[in-house]
């Protein structure tokens, strides 16, 4: 997520910052690790995770499984992110062009021609929104699942990446930006306003809109540009207002940012956005952006699980993340000599607004920081493979999550334990698995970045959200 052109004076406050920051920090800052090894490491990692997309997403349909190898329904969000790899995956030479463009289309005109009506059954989605979860043999919705717009968001985020990339004359691609176009096009964010001028969770058949709304800082960011960036069915400016009117403000570890406790809803939108040097007006009143906002976020959480306050096994420099990720159980145990309670999957946090903790590292919250804090975070990923090898690292990059506090034999839901080690799940999931090597591609080329921000839909919403600055200065598309 690198090498973009941003104004001089943009530039040099993020510099000033990263510096002042590096000499507050240096006594805690691990000593860096060579640039060969580092690199010949994040190419294993990269072409490792992108391999679990390629290999595990439907020839046929380009659906996405949730998880693996555990049987599972297919993610929509999980499918966005696969979009978002198709193109990192023929720019490293993994894949030939032609295969990947040949890959995203079959998966834009499944969706596109998938049916989308009120049934309670059959139907793929509503209103140009997808469910949550999808059969993975029909693409129909998963049992009860609601129809989802956050993971609607990040369907779109990876269709409009494929449409921006694939730019070529020849049929195929010229296909993918047609197709990309009516996706987004269709999609009704206007009737999701439930409660105007806020954006509704979701929608389900008989019972309507859930009573719930997107307000306040988390992973929606990515989706509020969508809603404002439509051709067809834009929301208001008034809509960005609300939803910021939910932000929290404060410090924690000694890091002053906008709080939400998982890391995932500090990346998730930075996948596809650059938001270096770009402000909106809440930024523009503190004096940062939102992408030194996920910096402090990381180191937050960083600092959290070096002070350890819970005492769980293995925190430090070498090992620290929480987010949205799988746990062993839903109970007690007691272990290294006092009673715990673990969970399955949850989203786990650390910040000023709460701490939900029972010792389980999610490798996604640090790998996909790493172009926040490249400096600690590469370090903290050799030494996660490092120290803990096959049960953690394994054929499609790292496994969803690790909990060496729990060593000891128990009735586990996921995973394994390994016996003076700890838990290992055996699963990897698509949501975080995505953010990993998306993430990594834009620290190492930029490449999302880059070809996201010639985008005129994703400009369009940026600026009618009050943002300005830096790359999105310099650029006339979306105007």
């Amino acid at each position: 997520m690198r090498n973009h052109a941003a104004r001089a004076l943009g530039c040099a406050v993020v510099l000033f910052v990263l510096v002042a920051f590096d000499l507050a920090c240096a006594a805690r800052t691990p000593a860096p690790v060579p640039e060969a090894p580092s690199a010949a490491f994040l190419d294993t990692l990269e072409r490792r995770t992108f391999e679990w997309f390629w290999d595990l997403s439907d020839a046929r349909t380009g659906l996405t499984p949730d998880r693996w190898p555990t049987r599972s329904f297919v993610s929509v969000g999980a499918t966005g992110f696969a979009l978002t790899t198709y193109p990192i995956g023929a720019e490293r030479g993994w894949i030939p062009r032609s295969r990947a463009a040949e890959r995203t289309l079959a998966t834009l005109r499944f969706l596109w021609e998938a049916r989308q009506d009120t049934a309670a059954a059959g139907a793929t989605g509503y209103r140009g929104f997808f469910y949550h979860f999808l059969d993975p043999a029909t693409g129909a919705r998963f049992e009860n699942v609601e129809l989802s717009t956050m993971d609607t968001a990040l369907l779109l985020a990876g269709t409009l990446f494929c449409q921006s990339y694939f730019d070529r004359a020849d049929g195929a691609e010229a296909s993918i930006r047609a197709v990309a176009e009516s996706l987004y096009a269709r999609a009704d964010w206007a009737w999701a306003r439930a409660r105007p001028p806020m954006i509704a969770h979701g929608w389900v058949p008989r019972q309507g809109h859930l009573p719930y709304d997107w307000r306040g800082y988390d992973e929606s960011m990515i989706l509020h540009v969508l809603a404002l960036g439509s051709p067809t069915h834009a929301v208001g400016p008034e809509t960005w207002t609300a939803w910021c009117s939910g932000y929290r403000w404060g410090a924690f570890q000694g890091e002053e940012h906008l709080g939400f406790a998982p890391l995932f809803g500090h990346q998730y939108s930075h996948v596809w956005i650059d938001f270096r040097g770009i402000r909106d007006a809440f930024m523009r009143e503190r004096g940062l952006d939102y992408f030194e906002n996920s910096r402090r976020a990381a180191l937050a959480q960083r600092a959290y699980a070096i002070a350890n306050p819970s005492g769980f096994r293995g925190y430090g420099e070498r090992l620290w993340g929480l987010s949205a990720c799988d746990g062993p159980l839903d109970g007690t145990v007691t272990a290294g000599g006092r009673a715990r309670e673990f969970h399955t999957y949850q989203a786990r946090g650390a910040s000023f607004t709460g701490v939900t903790d029972d010792g389980t590292i999610a490798p996604t919250a640090a790998a996909s920081s790493i172009a926040f804090a490249p400096e600690v975070v590469v370090p903290t990923l050799i030494a996660m493979r490092d120290d803990w090898g096959e049960p953690l690292f394994g054929r499609y990059g790292f496994v969803d999550a690790l909990n060496p506090t729990l060593d000891v034999p128990a009735a586990l839901r996921h995973g394994r334990v390994v016996p003076g080690r700890g838990w290992f799940d055996t699963d990897y999931l698509g949501i975080d698995q995505g953010p990993i090597l998306a993430m990594i591609e834009n620290h190492r080329s930029g490449l999302v970045w880059r070809t996201m921000r010639r985008n005129p839909h994703i400009v369009r919403g940026l600026r009618r959200a009050g943002f300005s600055g830096g790359w999105l200065d310099s650029t006339a598309a979306g105007r």
